[in-house]
């Protein structure tokens, strides 16, 4: 699916850190904890805990945090819609894997089983 070059450069300047927060929010608004949060970060980017505080502290943008990522092989695997959006049509590498993120974080969030999100 094509974006805008706007769209895809939000992606280059957004820091990690500044959505972060809400991630936590959303699963934990719906029942879920940041721990589960925290084992689906790690299953697409290989970022432990203190690695992802580092990253926060560092103020990363989403352009370096998937830089440093070893995004997980399956990742190729997440299909569905996001933000209107199907992610498995995304062409820019960087907007692609911002919203592989977002899927997953929108999966937990909805009740999905751990085991469907870390396919």
């Amino acid at each position: 699916m094509k974006t805008t070059p706007e769209h895809n450069e939000k992606f280059v300047k957004m820091t990690f850190a500044s959505v972060y927060p809400h991630y936590i929010n959303k699963v934990e608004r719906k029942g879920k904890t940041k721990q589960e949060l925290l084992q689906v970060i790690e299953w697409l980017t290989g970022f432990d805990e203190l690695k992802l505080n580092e990253l926060v502290a560092e103020n990363v943008t989403f352009e370096t945090f998937f830089e440093r990522a070893t995004l997980h092989p399956n990742a190729q695997l997440i299909t569905g819609t996001i933000c209107g959006y199907r992610v498995e049509e995304l062409v820019n590498p960087l907007t692609r894997n911002v919203r592989y993120l977002d899927k997953l974080v929108d999966e937990l969030a909805n009740g999905k089983s751990m085991d469907k999100i870390l396919r």
